[in-house]
């Protein structure tokens, strides 16, 4: 058995090697270092192909019979490789590390599976980019619903905050998570007693996810409350609400874009052409609590506003950089506009109002925006799992920084959350930016 196994477990450790080495590299040559986005959602470039190739597993061997296909891979001692260049030389002291707990770890030791997920995410670690994340299959294969505008869950935008805690952007109205008393800016900590603190957050999505009819259990930290507390939400098939259109009594249409999913553009645009048949004065485009999504649905909406002009400027870390336009003809380019956001505002949302505000299209009404400019990149895996990679950052027409910095609105009126939740139908940047357009300022 020994001279059929040790080949396959060489062909394991080479295989490891180079992925690992080719992981390092992509990360150094191109990374730069936001719900269910997003942050999550947080801003996403087109997938890449899938990674070819597949890894063997082996299955241990039972005395006196065949392997059992169905058996959990065990780890077993691997000769440790000879390294051939200095990489691999430095490379050379994980197998070492493994090579120790192998021979003298008295408990059972992790699946190969296990352990490799565990070192890729060690190396992301590394790079203090939380943008940057491994997802695991069943993760991945949730977080995939998103595009299509439907899911299970809780019905709720979350982002994760500085401290590495869940945090509730904006439950769906009359969503599972509403009906429960969930609000903005709580935090959640743990899902079903198991904590999600430093949790990555596609991760923490996945666990918070689940079938339709099924209860999670979520502790909640809230601002004002002493003691974290507890909610049971029943998750729903959900379809995630994406444009809310309003024509107002005074004449003023009002337009709400929630994310930037994959119908994103066509669904405003929907929008628009139902207010503007109503001939309204002008329109205001609200993107607050809006996390992102991707980015050629960003270029789109902005595309809908614009005519011949520069939307924003993708720059990477060599230097280089590449120009995104919108072209002229589109139906909402000569309404006057006005456009609110707010610290819930990121990412494809920071790109659209970047490039309506450089561009002198309409001023921006509200609070500075989050200040998430990076762009990542999925990448599959060969097991179903995904790599999202920051490979570059935003920049306005007028080359504002967008990652760290946000924007600063024209037209600076605050709206706190405790006045939200105390009187929501008086919204003062709402009113504000009605003002600006019903008096010709916009």
């Amino acid at each position: 058995m020994e001279k059929t196994v040790r080949p396959v477990l060489n062909f394991i450790i080479v295989s490891l090697v180079v992925l690992t080495l080719a992981l390092f590299t992509f990360a150094a040559g191109l990374g730069s270092g936001y719900l269910l986005a997003e942050e999550g959602f947080g801003l996403m470039s087109p997938p890449a192909a899938p990674f070819p190739g597949t890894v063997p597993s082996l299955s241990p061997e039972p005395e006196g019979g065949m392997p059992d296909p169905t058996a959990e891979p065990l780890p077993t001692p691997l000769p440790l490789p000879t390294p051939r260049n200095d990489t691999e030389e430095t490379f050379q002291l994980f197998w070492e590390a493994w090579d120790l707990l192998q021979r003298h770890y008295y408990e059972d030791l992790p699946s190969m599976r296990q352990i490799t997920y565990a070192a890729i995410r060690g190396m992301l670690d590394t790079l203090d980019d939380r943008y940057t994340a491994f997802i695991e299959p069943d993760v991945a294969a949730v977080l995939e619903e998103d595009a299509s505008g439907r899911f299970e869950g809780i019905g709720a935008y979350v982002d994760m905050d500085e401290s590495g805690k869940v945090r509730i952007v904006e439950p769906f109205e009359d969503g599972p998570a509403d009906l429960a008393g969930l609000e903005a800016e709580d935090r959640v900590i743990a899902v079903d007693g198991e904590a999600i603190v430093g949790v990555p957050l596609y991760e923490a999505i996945g666990k918070i996810r689940g079938p339709a009819g099924s209860t999670v259990a979520l502790t909640v930290e809230r601002e004002g409350v002493r003691e974290p507390f507890e909610v049971l939400v029943t998750r729903e098939r959900l379809d995630i609400p994406i444009v809310e259109v309003t024509m107002r009594d005074d004449g003023v249409g009002y337009v709400r874009l929630y994310d930037f999913s994959a119908t994103a553009s066509e669904r405003l645009e929907e929008g628009l052409q139902e207010l503007l048949d109503e001939e309204p004065v002008g329109i205001v485009f609200d993107l607050r609590q809006n996390p992102g999504g991707w980015l050629d649905q960003a270029i789109d909406v902005a595309d809908l506003f614009l005519g011949e002009s520069l939307v924003a400027v993708e720059r990477f870390s060599d230097g280089t950089e590449r120009e995104f336009k919108a072209d002229a003809g589109d139906l909402a380019e000569e309404i006057p506009l006005a456009v609110l956001v707010n610290n819930g505002s990121a990412s494809a949302s920071e790109i659209v109002a970047g490039a309506l505000q450089d561009n002198d299209r309409a001023p921006l009404v509200g609070t500075s925006t989050l200040g998430k400019g990076s762009v990542q990149r999925p990448f599959d895996l060969s097991d179903g799992s995904e790599l999202r990679v920051t490979v570059a950052l935003w920049f306005t027409p007028d080359n504002q920084r967008i990652q760290g910095e946000g924007l600063n609105p024209d037209v600076e009126v605050d709206w706190t959350l405790e006045e939200r939740q105390a009187d929501p139908a008086n919204d003062p940047q709402l009113e504000r930016a009605v003002e600006i357009l019903l008096e010709g300022e916009g």
